[in-house]
């Protein structure tokens, strides 16, 4: 994520925020410009410096505090490119869902801003059989009749993530039920996005679906079986020369959502450098592994041999500061030849 400043004081802002808490002036996100802007309040609207002549008004779940991007006042939507994604959100009156909500709207707009930055298709799913991207933000029910588990996922189009999932308890529990290093709200989001982006990209051209199989196996192969196998039997033990995770293991399409999710993690991630303007193993030799420095926009990067060079030092760096401080790595995953090999895969689809 790129960083912001208050066009005002200079004081630099997160993606999130909605006052600067420097000046206290009043921002939000102006989604076709990729930045957070400082408003100019006028009569219950804001106008913004360089949008002469153009009146905004907040996304409607402003009111909730769950987002702070600005609709044009002659949209036909009451909500911005994000939220008019979703298709069901939690029960407000429960207030502990609306702080998890919250929690997964953050998630959401970020992973909305990359897709965006990506020149990917980003439109809400207008029926059943449409195309079109859907959310379900569901919780579950307890003590009620005929209730079934919400488990997050994806079909045609419509992402279901369980709301507890936004709740740092369970999603550690959870984590340490499935055996995962990793488990993170963001992650579930680019991940299950993955698997729309393969029935956009890969499963409606010919040319790709045939390069898919080449390099992550036949997606043919029974998938119900596959992940049931997959539960029972677990990985094999050479998973990590072949695969990002176990779980990607499991069946092509999920290989593909773990890889695309991975390929995001790292482009957020150096793009947050490029912006920092990290440079790491400054007093080592040029030919050290250890040395990176972030001076593109990875989101603009043609070359995936750069990007690579930056990502895996910056990786090291990252993760021996969190260890400095006795937490767990940030990115705690090697990155083989063959994975290495699929993210390439991906960085040449999208560009």
């Amino acid at each position: 994520m790129k960083i912001f400043h208050c066009s005002h004081c200079g004081n630099p802002l997160y993606f999130e925020n909605t006052v600067c808490l420097s000046c206290g002036s009043h921002l939000g996100y102006l989604e076709h410009r990729s930045q957070l802007v400082n408003l100019i309040a006028k009569n219950g609207l804001f106008s913004v410096s360089g949008d002469e002549g153009k009146l905004y008004r907040f996304c409607k779940n402003h009111e909730y505090q769950v987002c702070n991007w600005l609709v044009e006042i002659n949209s036909n939507s009451e909500f911005c490119s994000a939220c008019s994604l979703n298709r069901t959100i939690p029960n407000l009156e429960n207030e502990s869902n609306l702080v998890e909500w919250r929690k997964l709207e953050i998630a959401k707009h970020r992973l909305v801003y990359a897709l965006m930055r990506l020149g990917l298709q980003v439109e809400p799913k207008k029926g059943i059989e449409s195309s079109g991207i859907a959310f379900d933000f569901l919780e579950e029910i307890t003590n009620a009749q005929n209730s079934e588990p919400v488990r997050t996922g994806h079909l045609n189009g419509t992402i279901t993530i369980n709301v507890a999932e936004a709740d740092s308890v369970h999603r550690e529990y959870m984590r340490k039920q499935m055996a995962e290093p990793y488990r993170t709200l963001i992650g579930h989001f680019r991940h299950e996005i993955g698997h729309f982006y393969w029935d956009l990209l890969i499963n409606n051209n010919s040319d790709n679906l045939s390069a898919f199989r080449s390099i992550f196996g036949d997606e043919r192969v029974d998938y119900g079986a596959a992940l049931q196998n997959h539960y029972n039997q677990g990985a094999s033990s050479n998973w990590p020369s072949y695969y990002i995770s176990s779980y990607a293991s499991s069946h092509p399409w999920e290989d593909w959502a773990e890889t695309w999710a991975h390929y995001l993690h790292l482009i957020d991630l150096l793009e947050t450098a490029f912006y920092f303007g990290i440079e790491t193993g400054g007093h080592l030799n040029d030919g050290s592994p250890l040395k990176m420095e972030a001076r593109f926009d990875p989101y603009l990067q043609q070359d995936f041999d750069a990007i690579i060079k930056a990502f895996r030092p910056l990786t090291y760096a990252i993760n021996s500061l969190n260890r400095s401080m006795g937490q767990p790595d940030v990115y705690p995953f090697v990155i083989s030849d063959t994975v290495l090999n699929k993210l390439r895969f991906v960085h040449q689809l999208l560009h």
